[in-house]
């Protein structure tokens, strides 16, 4: 709790310096001056890795995907390719689950994206940092793959609303439609499926 917490605190924190030095931001949200398209922003929480605790990885960044989590979640972006899911830039924490998550989900998207670790992304997420990051990427969609309940936490702040609970299961991810400026409250969430949702 104390983690989650802190991170929420964060989260509002960020939100509200992102607003101070912002020129084209309010108090009220962004401004609709700025005519830069709108961006899509998936928020994926990694798939299905070995238990907590596991002996055999004594470093938990070391523990990976279960064999039939990357099938499973390697249905799971199949599905959603379907449906437009097509990230051009990953950014991901740098635990091997999360890395693995990541390119399981490039090797499915139709636009080959690039895959950057970021600590920003690592338990207890730096929002101010991943907004920063992703406001340097010259592309139209990108994905954030990180951990719970940061993932939770930080879609609550894009869409506005940072006390939401927004349940993120493994291998669930969310497509926020960003309306720039880019920051806190500049989201609408537009979907978030889960494995069960699709059937896998």
């Amino acid at each position: 709790m104390r983690q989650l917490s802190v991170v929420r605190c964060q989260l509002r924190n960020a939100g509200t310096r992102d607003r101070a030095s912002n020129p084209t931001t309010t108090d009220n949200g962004p401004l609709t001056t700025d005519k830069k398209e709108k961006m899509h922003l998936y928020i994926i929480r990694h798939a299905w890795a070995y238990e907590h605790g596991d002996p055999r990885w004594p470093d938990d960044s070391q523990r990976p995907l279960e064999d039939a989590g990357v099938e499973r979640f390697a249905h799971v972006v199949e599905l959603l390719r379907e449906r437009g899911f097509a990230p051009q830039a990953i950014a991901t924490s740098p635990y091997v689950r999360c890395r693995q998550t990541a390119e399981i989900a490039a090797a499915h998207s139709t636009q080959s994206p690039q895959i950057t670790e970021l600590d920003a992304l690592q338990p207890g997420s730096d929002f101010a940092e991943l907004i920063a990051w992703t406001r340097q990427q010259q592309v139209d969609s990108i994905a954030w793959v990180g951990h719970a309940p940061d993932v939770s936490l930080l879609t609550a702040a894009l869409i506005g609303d940072g006390d939401a609970l927004i349940r993120f299961a493994k291998g669930s991810v969310a497509s926020l439609r960003i309306a720039p400026p880019l920051g806190a409250g500049c989201g609408e969430l537009e979907w978030h499926a889960t494995a069960k949702l699709l059937g896998v």
